[in-house]
C-alpha cells in the first residue's frame, strides 16, 4: 500500500501557515484573499509555492491538452482552498478529481470559512485510482 509519511513535515508546516493566516484574517473573507495571504505566509516560512499554477492532466496515461489551475501548489502537493460554512462532498470530489487528473500524491482541502480553520489531508493511490483520507501522521484512515 502507498506510503505518505514522507510528506508529514511539509504538510504540518503548510497547515501551520494556514492557521497563521486564519488567526490574522479570521473567517468570512473571499477565497482569493486567503489564497494570496497563504502564499505570502508560506514564502515567509521558506516554503516555495506557486499560486494558480497550471497543471497537466491525464486520461488513461494520455496527456490532455486542457490544464487545471491549482489554487496553490507546494512541490507536488495540491492545496484546494475554500471559504465556506462547511466542507461539502462536492468540495472533496473536486479535489479528488484534480488529484486523479494530475496524478498528484497529496491534496489538502483547507477551509477558512469557519471560526476554526478546517483542514483535510488526502493521498492519491494511482494503482487503484483512489483518493484516501489521511490522519495527521499521514497514515491512511477508513480504507478497506
Amino acid at each position: 500500500m502507498k506510503e505518505f509519511k514522507s510528506y508529514r513535515e511539509i504538510v504540518y508546516r503548510i497547515i501551520g501557515a494556514a492557521m497563521n493566516v486564519h488567526s490574522v484574517m479570521n473567517n468570512g473573507l473571499l477565497e482569493p484573499l486567503y489564497q494570496e495571504a497563504l502564499s505570502i505566509e508560506l514564502g515567509e516560512n521558506g516554503i516555495a509555492n506557486e499560486r494558480e499554477k497550471e497543471l497537466r492532466c491525464y486520461y488513461k496515461n494520455h496527456l490532455l491538452e486542457k490544464t487545471y489551475k491549482v489554487d496553490i501548489l507546494v512541490g507536488d502537493i495540491i492545496l484546494e482552498l475554500k471559504s465556506v460554512q462547511e466542507i461539502l462532498p462536492e468540495h472533496r470530489a473536486q479535489l479528488f478529481n484534480y488529484m486523479r487528473l494530475t496524478k498528484s500524491p497529496i491534496g489538502l482541502l483547507i477551509n477558512f470559512g469557519n471560526k476554526s480553520l478546517q483542514g483535510e489531508r488526502y493521498g492519491y493511490i494511482e494503482e487503484i485510482n483512489e483518493c484516501v483520507l489521511l490522519d495527521k501522521n499521514m497514515k491512511i484512515l477508513d480504507y478497506e
